[in-house]
């Protein structure tokens, strides 16, 4: 079982950055993926980022590839998003997930999932 919790959300202007983390407990999670998903008011949940178990390959949504970069720190157990130029549509509650998904842009494809972190940039 692995529990995790995102964190490093809140309230930035248009253009600012911020960094989200997202660490895990109840077991490394060294072995698996891990993904970023986001949730606007009213819309659908949709994937943002994914990285593969050892960092080396990752994948982005057209709508954030260039501003948002994911990592992994296996050692610490916590995966990171840096998302920089942020845009007023970029608000939403971004979660983590992690497993071993067949497609890394299914958010239920993934075996563990985390409650969220709020993201809201004012224009």
């Amino acid at each position: 079982q692995v529990q995790l919790v995102e964190s490093g959300g809140g309230l930035v202007q248009a253009g600012g950055s911020l960094r989200l983390s997202c660490a895990g407990a109840g077991r490394t999670f060294g072995g698996l993926a891990m993904g970023w998903f986001r949730q606007a008011p009213g819309k659908e949940r949709e994937f943002v980022a994914t990285i593969n178990w050892s960092g080396s390959s990752t994948n982005y949504a057209d709508s954030v590839n260039g501003r948002f970069t994911i990592s992994r720190s296996n050692a610490r157990n916590t995966v990171y998003l840096q998302m920089n130029s942020l845009k007023p549509e970029d608000t939403a509650v971004y979660s983590c997930a992690s497993g071993r998904p067949p497609n890394f842009r299914d958010y239920d494809a993934y075996d563990y999932w985390g409650q969220g972190t709020q993201v809201t940039v004012s224009s």
